[in-house]
């Protein structure tokens, strides 16, 4: 979220009092791989196979033990969604409009599917920046919505930037159902049951009759009728127990109950955005929050706010809990390893960007986008394309990583992808 506009508020670490317990730290880096385009796309770990898109317009398939690409796979434009494999076929979504189907083990395109197209949010002078008159891309709507499989059903649902959500047969990508919203769709559905639950850029979280498309409700999250900043949905859902739990820009985190879609409780993150995917583990929910730079832990019943982890920039990745350890980035390049007892950071892998350029971008170590651009006008379109790009000299980690056999994979947005080994360690040491 823009710095310029809202104002930066920073909250301390409380932890709760409890036994040390054993927690995972980061070990030795065991390889990397660089592509040649931004990754915003998560690694998908299918048999001895990382498959992760880039905007590079290519999905790769890369050796798990060594990073060494085994086939990739060429669309017609940026990858930025998650691939997922399901009974062999990787599933993805691309710029070009189209979604694929390929063989996990060869790369060999089995059915591509077309939809009426693909966009990012934007709007001519976004948030009333200058100049007025020109189109502007929203430079945060980094995420293309990732392919559901549903295979007791043979279908298959992904968002759109043409609005709509889509079910496919899983077999031949033939068209079962299409549903219109009033907005781009670029957040994952979440599957429970016989229902599918998604948000739009129109501001609702729906929910549908997974078979037929048939809306069973719809849930308005709030306007900002002056700067169209703090609306939309961009977080995707998570379904945990009876209830569907999500993020959206207006500042809130939402409890919604699934089969009614009555609201349960929602949390006031201070009117920062919530981008980032939540993940759920004995009871407790886990989200990040953009210009507050946090890990959250809510209680799932109540909404009540557990602990939280400070960060040191915008958290848009979607946390990972292991064991005793949630995992997590953050947009100044750290992928923060913190305790699931106590709420405190126990280990952080620091990008190479940001050990190189770190010192001259961050504030005190802190991302702050008034400092990145000072001498700039704030109310320019140019100045934040300027921030953002800085941002993107520190090799931020935006992506969900993937956990197997010790090692972490995971991504930065200058194009790398990771593995990194994990050790087992106490607190106390």
């Amino acid at each position: 979220m823009k710095h310029l506009l809202l104002v930066l508020c920073w909250f301390p670490l409380s932890a709760s009092c409890v036994a040390q317990q054993a927690s995972a730290r980061f070990g030795a880096l065991q390889w990397t791989f660089h592509a040649t385009g931004k990754i915003f796309s998560s690694p998908v770990l299918c048999g001895n196979l990382v498959l992760v898109g880039s905007e590079d317009d290519t999905l790769y398939a890369l050796d798990a033990a060594t990073g060494i690409p085994r086939w990739t796979f060429r669309p017609g434009g940026p990858i930025d969604g998650t691939p997922a494999v399901v009974g062999g076929t990787a599933f993805f979504n691309s710029y070009d409009g189209n979604l694929y189907a390929v063989d996990a083990s060869s790369g060999r395109l089995t059915w591509k599917f077309r939809t009426r197209g693909e966009k990012r949010v934007g709007a001519m002078g976004l948030w009333t920046m200058k100049p007025a008159t020109r189109y502007m891309e929203d430079p945060f709507d980094f995420f293309e919505s990732s392919a559901v499989v549903d295979s007791s059903a043979g279908l298959l649902y992904f968002g759109s930037g043409d609005g709509n959500l889509y079910a496919l047969g899983v077999s031949d990508g033939s068209l079962r159902w299409r549903f219109q919203t009033g907005g781009i769709v670029h957040t994952t559905p979440a599957l429970s049951g016989h229902s599918v639950y998604f948000g739009s850029w129109d501001r609702n979280l729906y929910a549908l009759d997974a078979r037929t498309g048939r809306q069973k409700w719809k849930f308005m999250t709030g306007a900002d009728t002056t700067f169209h900043l703090l609306e939309g949905i961009q977080a995707s859902p998570l379904v945990y127990g009876r209830d569907v739990f999500f993020g959206a820009r207006d500042g809130n985190f939402y409890c919604l109950d699934t089969t009614t879609g009555r609201l349960v409780w929602k949390y006031d993150a201070a009117h920062s955005w919530i981008l980032s995917t939540a993940a759920a583990s004995d009871h407790i929910i886990y989200t990040g929050t953009s210009d507050t730079y946090l890990l959250l832990a809510l209680d799932s019943g109540t909404g009540k706010e557990k602990f939280r982890v400070a960060a040191s920039g915008y958290v848009y990745t979607p946390p990972v809990v292991n064991g005793q350890t949630v995992y997590f980035g953050d947009f100044t390049g750290l992928l923060l390893a913190a305790d699931l007892r106590t709420g405190r950071i126990i280990d952080r892998f620091e990008t190479p960007l940001r050990k190189r350029h770190g010192a001259a971008l961050l504030h005190d170590g802190k991302l702050d986008f008034a400092f990145m651009t000072k001498g700039m006008n704030p109310a320019d379109y140019s100045t934040t394309l300027a921030g953002m790009k800085s941002l993107y000299t520190l090799g931020p980690v935006l992506c969900k990583p993937a956990i197997a056999k010790g090692v972490i994979y995971f991504c930065s947005a200058d194009g790398t992808v990771y593995a990194v080994r994990l050790n087992v360690a106490s607190n106390g040491r």
